[in-house]
């Protein structure tokens, strides 16, 4: 641990400054006039932890303490300060211009988020445990996804440069099909036969694999993104992962969100000022969560395909001239609004679970409900189990259900 200590009294007010690596944090303290008093390297243990926040609470009264990676390095520092009382506010890194301007070092950024806490540049408070575990299953479960494409790319690779005959038997197949093949294969006949159908094999069984380890988790996910927030998941067009993904941009406690537009900024659907003299406009935000943005892009697609209400917004839009990009950027706006609502109050879906059973004891198929309502068996199937969400189709169903 290294150390340099200015002169400081006991009963001054201080800001403290992190920044977090791996197996390091390094701690700055500053007085509230933003004068550098010290600063010190310690290990990210519960007992590095513990000292760090001792040497803090030495150079005087901690008002705030600036955290980079409070999710990620920082989670730990984070955790144990707020266990504490401490305020812990979450700092992003200095951007490249200041950064080329004072150089980068540990100490550098450890003082700099300090001051970003003093100044009130940083106010932002740090996201909660509580979506932890759905950040783990949706990382699991998107890197199995990675997995898989990157097999089913192998599996095409093999087969480009696979003997003729293994090419003509397999090389037609497609999806499901092909891997099913592939994974019943008995390798036989020469050695080159033998070792390109044996490589077949084990990747075709390494899809099926991590197919069902994928539908594992996206139960899981789907299991904890209900419970977590009901109104959100039951949003039509939010599925598990997309739920997922905004509950972790929001964090377990959205109210750090002061207002919808500070979120629709944080999902980069919030258009920029770009106005200068006479010219009036904005443009496109390039900032914000990338993966939220496109959490709002996928829901904004399917509503686009089969929500009615979006079907005829769309083409009011576009009789109005405006282009599939631009109608799809003001619906991500509308969306990121309608989101923030789902975040920060307490939404309790309408009750669905009635529907089946109702219509079972009046021996009612499903391709019945489907042609009486127009609409596909799947989608009766997909309300009657919660997996998407249509009020005014749920409510006249069961109406229908009440007096057939």
């Amino acid at each position: 641990m290294t150390s340099r200590v200015t002169e400081h009294t006991a009963d001054q007010h201080v800001f403290g400054g992190v920044d977090s690596h791996a197996d390091t944090v390094h701690v700055a303290v500053i007085s509230d006039n933003g004068g550098r008093l010290a600063d010190a390297e310690f290990a990210t243990t519960a007992a590095g932890y513990a000292a760090a926040l001792a040497f803090l609470t030495a150079h005087g009264h901690v008002i705030a303490i600036g955290v980079e990676g409070t999710s990620s390095y920082g989670a730990g520092f984070t955790r144990t300060a707020r266990s504490h009382g401490h305020r812990v506010i979450e700092v992003n890194r200095p951007d490249r211009a200041e950064r080329r301007r004072i150089g980068k070092s540990d100490p550098i950024d450890a003082y700099a988020a300090a001051r970003a806490a003093l100044s009130g540049r940083a106010d932002s408070a740090p996201k909660d445990d509580t979506v932890a575990g759905i950040r783990a299953l949706r990382n699991a479960a998107r890197s199995a996804v990675k997995a898989r494409t990157a097999a089913l790319n192998q599996i095409g690779h093999v087969l480009i440069t696979a003997p003729e005959t293994v090419r003509a038997k397999y090389g037609q197949l497609k999806g499901v099909d092909r891997t099913e093949a592939l994974a019943r294969l008995r390798p036989a006949g020469d050695a080159l036969h033998v070792s390109v159908l044996t490589a077949l094999k084990s990747l075709a069984r390494r899809v099926k694999d991590l197919t069902a380890e994928h539908e594992m988790l996206t139960r899981a996910l789907d299991a904890e993104t209900i419970a977590s927030n009901p109104g959100l998941r039951a949003a039509y067009g939010v599925g598990p992962d997309t739920a997922a993904q905004l509950l972790i941009t929001a964090g377990g406690n959205p109210e750090r969100m002061r207002t919808e537009a500070s979120f629709a900024a944080l999902c980069g659907a919030a258009p920029v000022p770009a106005s200068s003299g006479r010219t009036n406009r904005h443009r496109l935000s390039r900032g914000g969560d990338r993966a939220a943005n496109a959490a709002l892009y996928r829901i904004a697609l399917v509503r686009m395909s089969s929500d009615a209400r979006t079907r005829e917004y769309v083409a009011r839009q576009t009789a109005a001239g405006r282009t599939k990009k631009e109608i799809i950027r003001l619906l991500k706006r509308a969306i990121a609004r309608e989101i923030f609502r789902c975040l920060t109050t307490k939404v309790t879906a309408p009750g669905i679970d009635d529907l089946r059973p109702l219509r079972q004891t009046k021996n009612i198929t499903l391709t019945v409900v489907a042609q009486h309502f127009g609409v596909w068996p799947t989608t009766i199937s997909r309300l009657e189990r919660g997996l998407s969400r249509d009020d005014d189709l749920a409510l006249t169903y069961r109406n229908w259900l009440q007096t057939t």
